[in-house]
């Protein structure tokens, strides 16, 4: 029970490295503030914790909206009084498309749901975390954001954005009691390509990052990612604070 009595707020809990994060976390004895967009896999996941013995409510919201997040976060502090932990994992891809063919509305939904998104969460979480005993934010990365060739041009430019949040909040917060540490993760088994319509992708910038995939060495499963978030979570990890950690197998060693 490596989280008992600790409340932890999930983003894009219905599905890939959130759901399994959700359901480890809660098989840990966390309490759980399950936030996902899509109600269907949002009831599944609520289900799925609660036949396992597990405490979870669940928030259906977009991350991308100021509204939503801080509704995210009101409701765990009325729920459960306060916020341990917050991973703020919700994702979305874009076409590989490059900044000359990248338009106005997937810039502002990648940007909006990758890096504002954790912005506006962990800006409404810190206080909560101050008003307790502190508190760790673990932010799902990417390859993306320490690197130039895994992706298009929004969805690179939305995950430094997140390496950056990350390593700012550690330095700001870290003598109140805060972490906050980013997991830049490779290539792993879920379902974010179901975010864009794979038949629009940009061809001429897929072709120009195929050249990157072909050094994958392997994939993950979501589980993976999820025991990693699990121990970022835990009191074992109280001594690491601002550190980008790659979960890829190797992909970034190169």
């Amino acid at each position: 029970m490596r989280l008992e009595g600790k409340v932890a707020v999930i983003t894009g809990a219905g599905s890939g490295m959130g759901r399994s994060m959700a359901n480890l976390f809660a098989a840990e004895g966390a309490k759980i503030i399950a936030a996902e967009w899509n109600q269907a896999t949002l009831d599944e996941v609520v289900a799925e914790v609660e036949a396992a013995g597990g405490e979870i409510v669940g928030v259906q919201g977009n991350v991308a909206l100021v509204a939503d997040c801080e509704r995210i976060i009101d409701t765990a502090v009325e729920a459960f009084g306060k916020i341990d932990v917050l991973c703020n994992n919700a994702g979305v891809m874009d076409l590989n498309a490059g900044a000359a063919e990248t338009d106005d509305a997937m810039w502002e939904r990648v940007i909006g749901v990758n890096t504002n998104g954790p912005f506006y969460l962990t800006r409404k979480a810190i206080p909560a975390m101050k008003a307790g005993s502190g508190g760790s934010i673990i932010n799902t990365a990417s390859v993306a954001g320490v690197g130039g060739g895994a992706a298009g041009c929004a969805y690179t430019v939305s995950k430094h954005g997140v390496i950056g949040l990350t390593k700012n909040t550690a330095f700001r917060y870290a003598q109140e009691g805060i972490r906050c540490n980013a997991i830049v993760a490779g290539a792993v088994e879920t379902n974010i390509m179901k975010s864009v319509d794979p038949t629009k992708m940009d061809q001429g910038g897929l072709a120009r990052s195929q050249t990157y995939y072909a050094a994958i060495p392997g994939q993950l499963k979501a589980t993976d990612i999820a025991n990693l978030a699990l121990f970022l979570a835990s009191d074992e990890s109280k001594m690491i604070n601002g550190a980008c950690i790659p979960a890829d197998a190797g992909w970034t060693s190169a």
